[in-house]
C-alpha cells in the first residue's frame, strides 16, 4: 500500500513514463481510449487514491491525488482527465454524501478500477447556470423516473456509474437532487463522442435519459440537496483540474528546455539567447506558482477546512498558466512547434479545455469575488 506522497510521485512518474507516455501520441491521433494504461493504473492502486482503505482504496488525500494527476498529465492529458473525473467528481460524491450501503456497494468497485465513474450536471441549455437544469426525476413506486439529457460528459460510454443531477422540486438549486445511475439501466443512452480540439483520448458527449427508472436507494444524499452535492464535487474536482494544468505546463516546459539545448541557430544553441532564456524563466516561475497554489488547496481540503476560494484560485491561475506556457512552448519551437510530430502542439490543444470545464475561469472569478465580499 502506498504510504507517502513522495512514494506516490515516484510510483506515478514511473507508471507515466512506462505505460502512458509511449501511447500518448497514438491516444491523441487515433482518438483512442487508453485501456491498457488504465488497466495498469488499476493494478497499481492508482484509481482509488482518495478512497479509505476500508472500501478498498489507498486511504490517501488530495495532495497525493494532485501528484497523480500532475505526473500523468505531464505526458498525456487525456489519460489524466479520465482518472481525474473518475476519482474526484465520479467517486467523491458517494464518499461524502452516500449512505454506508452505497459506499459499500460502489466504492470498492470504483477504487479497484472494475468500473469507472462519471458526473452528469451540464445540459445543452445550462452550463455555468447549472441551477437552471431541466432534467427531471419523477417519484414512482420504488424509486424515480429520470428524463432529460446531459452534455459534455467525460468517460461517456466507458463509465460504470453516472452521478446525475435532476430536478425533483421547483425552480432553482433547491429543487435539484442527485442520483446514482448504473450503466446498462434501461432508458440510459449515449450520443456519439464529440470531435474536440484536444483531449482526444477522453470520450466526451451527450447522455440521454428516457424514462430511466432508478431505485429509491440510488438517491444520493437527501432529496433537494443535489446542487450541494454537485458544488462540493466541483470544489475538489478543481484541485484535479489544477493539477492537470500544472502537469501540462510542466511537460511543455520540459519540451521547450530540451529543444533549446539542441537547436542551433547563428552558430549557437538557442538556449544561449537571453531573450529566449527570459521566456523559459517566466514559464518556470509561473508553473511553480501554479503548483504551489494547487498543493495548498489540496492540503486545505485534506485538513478539513474550507477551501472553495483556494481551489478556484488554483484552478484559475493554473489553467491560465497552462495555456500561456504551452503557447510559449510552441513559439520557442518555431515551425516545429506547430506540427503534430512534436508534443507541444498536442499540449496546447489540450490546455484550452482546462480553462473551460469544472467551471469556466470567468465563473472562478465570480466564486473568488463572492468569497471575498460575502
Amino acid at each position: 500500500m502506498i504510504a507517502e506522497t513522495d512514494e506516490v510521485r515516484a510510483l506515478v512518474r514511473d507508471f507515466a513514463q512506462k505505460e502512458v507516455a509511449p501511447r500518448a501520441a497514438q491516444t491523441d491521433q487515433e482518438h483512442r481510449f487508453p485501456e491498457e494504461a488504465l488497466a495498469r493504473a488499476a493494478e497499481l492502486g492508482l484509481l482509488g487514491v482518495t478512497v479509505p482503505e476500508r472500501y478498498g482504496g489507498a486511504g490517501l488525500g488530495h495532495r497525493a491525488f494532485a501528484l497523480l494527476i500532475e505526473e500523468v498529465a505531464r505526458v498525456c492529458a487525456s489519460t489524466a482527465v479520465i482518472i481525474d473525473v473518475h476519482t474526484s467528481v465520479g467517486m467523491e460524491p458517494i464518499l461524502i454524501f452516500g449512505t454506508e450501503a452505497q459506499r459499500q456497494e460502489w466504492l470498492p468497485r470504483l477504487a479497484s478500477g472494475e468500473i469507472l465513474g462519471a458526473f452528469a450536471l451540464t445540459e445543452p441549455g445550462s452550463g455555468s447556470d447549472a441551477a437552471s437544469l431541466r432534467t427531471t426525476a419523477r417519484r414512482v413506486d420504488g424509486g424515480w423516473v429520470l428524463s432529460g439529457s446531459k452534455i459534455f460528459i467525460t468517460n461517456l460510454g466507458h463509465a460504470g456509474i453516472y452521478t446525475v443531477m435532476a430536478r425533483t422540486g421547483g425552480a432553482g438549486a433547491s429543487g435539484v437532487s442527485a442520483f446514482i445511475v448504473e450503466a446498462g439501466t434501461k432508458g440510459l443512452g449515449f450520443g456519439q463522442p464529440m470531435s474536440k480540439m484536444g483531449l482526444n483520448g477522453s470520450p466526451t458527449g451527450e447522455l440521454f435519459l428516457e424514462d430511466c427508472f432508478v431505485p429509491e436507494d440510488r438517491l444520493l444524499g437527501e432529496e433537494g440537496h443535489g446542487f450541494r452535492v454537485a458544488m462540493s464535487a466541483l470544489d475538489s474536482g478543481r484541485i484535479g483540474i489544477s493539477a492537470q494544468a500544472v502537469g501540462l505546463a510542466q511537460g511543455a516546459l520540459d519540451d521547450a528546455v530540451g529543444y533549446m539545448k539542441e537547436r542551433q541557430q547563428f552558430g549557437h544553441a538557442i538556449a544561449e539567447f537571453q531573450g529566449l532564456q527570459f521566456m523559459v524563466a517566466d514559464m518556470a516561475t509561473q508553473v511553480e506558482a501554479a503548483r504551489l497554489m494547487t498543493y495548498r488547496a489540496a492540503d486545505m481540503c485534506d485538513a478539513g477546512v474550507p477551501f472553495t476560494a483556494e481551489a478556484s484560485m488554483a484552478k484559475l491561475f493554473a489553467t491560465d498558466t497552462a495555456m500561456r506556457v504551452t503557447t510559449d512552448a510552441v513559439q520557442l519551437l518555431g515551425g516545429y512547434g506547430y506540427i503534430e510530430e512534436y508534443p507541444v502542439a498536442r499540449r496546447m490543444r489540450d490546455a484550452k479545455a482546462c480553462q473551460i470545464y469544472e467551471g469556466t475561469n470567468q465563473v472562478q472569478r465570480v466564486v473568488i469575488a463572492r468569497g471575498l465580499l460575502r
